[in-house]
């Protein structure tokens, strides 16, 4: 058995769970918020207790050293001594084209990660720290780099490449990287085991605050709506999506914003909360049902957007199995999953209203049962897809 210990370090938030593989029992979890701000508090949480303690938390240091300490508290610890963590599986956001898989981190490793400082300049500076921390924490630890872009590396040039001059692509690395790579592997893999076949055409729906849409085939990406930033494809929480490029000139040229002021205004202002002052998907359908417009028409263009790639990767993939809902809104919204399901016969598609309408924390099929294409609901675990892929990296160098 092994202990491996799933990080998810952000700007100022510290996710954690501590995974017994390969039970895939979890030992233990919670998170670090409001690091280096007031009010920071601990949340810890094991089978038979859980715990939130406010806290002085000045940095990320504090934040993994105090998470070091609930693991090993007298009363509610899971583990003796930090050499009881055999692993540490780091999630990372961008690998760019360095990173095509799971790595074990060495230094090179960690001077490739901040060198894609600017691909993700909110992200992969928490990640990195959150890896030097670790290493001084945990030092008999193996320390393992889980990157969400590296499940979109399969995607071929024809996809990933755009159509602006060569060069960019070539010696600037400007193409489609993809996000969520994580989430959508382990949906994917767990469609394919759901339905007991390995070569399937899927398409993944992960909808959260972020939001994407993956064309898989038979177990690979070869398509993705996010590109070379989280900001374009599906409709999001306060993020904007496809939009025409004129018009972000037409905002600088002859409505006088600033380009930092149109990139807040795409990534901040725009998407669901532009369309309506509400970011959360519930705010938004309560508001619907009591006829507010403005709401009742965000969820039309939510769920038209998602058609528009469904239809294109089921194109692109010259056919559909599944089509997979996961992550906060796509799991829990049936609001959402029926929008974007009706008048979707033409492609095989059929819901079952009365499945749809269920709540369950399994993976369910919402479709009839003549339905030609599966819908199905599956619960995201993105700790334990990276838990499995350091357990299995862990285990191929110890054989070698």
């Amino acid at each position: 058995m092994k202990n491996i210990l799933v990080i998810n370090s952000g700007s100022s938030s510290l996710k954690f769970q501590l995974i017994q593989m390969p039970s895939e029992k979890v030992m233990a979890s919670g998170m670090v918020e409001r690091i280096g701000l007031e009010g920071a508090k601990a949340h810890y949480k094991t089978d038979d207790s859980s715990t939130t303690k406010e806290l002085e938390i000045p940095d990320h240091a504090v934040a993994l050293k105090t998470v070091t300490d609930l693991l090993m508290d007298e009363k509610r610890g899971v583990i003796e001594t930090p050499d009881d963590i055999n692993a540490i599986g780091h999630r990372v956001v961008h690998g760019g084209n360095t990173f095509s898989k799971t790595i074990v981190i060495d230094e090179e490793v960690k001077k490739a990660v901040k060198n894609l400082f600017s691909l993700a300049p909110l992200h992969n500076p928490p990640n990195l720290k959150g890896i030097e921390v670790a290493e001084k924490l945990f030092p008999k630890a193996k320390q393992v780099a889980v990157f969400d872009t590296a499940f979109h590396s399969t995607i071929p040039q024809r996809a990933a490449q755009y159509a602006i001059p060569t060069s960019f692509y070539e010696e600037d690395h400007i193409q489609v990287y993809g996000f969520h790579g994580t989430s959508h592997k382990y949906v994917t893999g767990q469609a394919q085991e759901y339905l007991k076949k390995d070569k399937l055409k899927i398409v993944s729906i992960h909808l959260g605050n972020g939001c994407s849409v993956t064309a898989v085939k038979d177990g690979k990406s070869i398509d993705h709506s996010l590109g070379f930033a989280p900001v374009n494809g599906l409709i999001m929480g306060t993020r904007s999506g496809d939009i025409d490029q004129s018009v972000i000139f037409y905002m600088i040229g002859h409505l006088g914003y600033t380009p930092q002021e149109v990139s807040d205004i795409l990534h901040h202002k725009s998407g669901m909360y532009g369309l309506t002052g509400y970011s959360d998907l519930r705010d938004i359908e309560e508001q619907a049902d009591k006829g507010n417009k403005h709401c009742q028409l965000a969820l039309e263009m939510n769920a038209y957007r998602i058609k528009k790639y469904i239809g294109a990767y089921a194109t692109i993939m010259n056919g559909l199995d599944a089509v997979v809902f996961t992550a906060g809104i796509g799991e829990n919204s049936n609001v959402i999953r029926k929008l974007v399901c009706d008048n979707m016969d033409y492609l095989g598609i059929e819901l079952d209203n009365t499945k749809n309408s269920l709540r369950s924390k399994e993976i369910r099929q919402v479709s009839t049962d003549a339905s030609r294409v599966r819908v199905l609901v599956i619960p995201t675990n993105e700790e334990l897809e990276i838990a499995k892929q350091v357990e299995a990296l862990v285990s191929e160098n110890k054989e070698r």
